[in-house]
């Protein structure tokens, strides 16, 4: 069973970027697609972006497009997301998980349909 651990967050300013890595273990990671999702307290996680099995196919929240890249290395086990222009909205826990057979990438990315949660990065964005 695949789980994943987060890491690459942090703080940074205004218009700052950064770059979060997501690395799997207990499976091979080349056979599933993996969603990076972001959650502030209070409320439930977010979809932020979602890559095919093989890196073809890409999706991403509207709010984050322009912003966000997502990437992966399937030799490594490994999924990024990279953020530019990063703003205070965007702070939260940052959580990988991959996306479970017989789904698809989509831009509405629904929670359930995910699976082998990390704890996740923390992002801040502030002045």
């Amino acid at each position: 069973q695949l789980h994943f651990v987060e890491s690459g967050g942090g703080w940074v300013q205004p218009g700052g970027s950064l770059r979060l890595s997501c690395v799997a273990s207990g499976s091979t990671l080349e056979h599933y697609a993996v969603g990076w999702f972001r959650q502030v307290p209070g409320k439930g996680r977010e979809g932020v972006s979602c890559i095919d099995s093989r890196g073809g196919s890409k999706k991403y929240h509207n709010s984050v497009k322009g912003r966000f890249t997502i990437s992966r290395d399937n030799e490594k086990n490994a999924v990024y997301l990279r953020m530019n222009d990063l703003q205070p909205e965007d702070t939260a826990v940052y959580h990988c998980a991959a996306l479970m057979p017989g789904y698809y990438c989509s831009g509405d990315m629904t929670e359930a349909h995910f699976d082998g949660w990390g704890q996740g990065t923390q992002v801040t964005v502030s002045s």
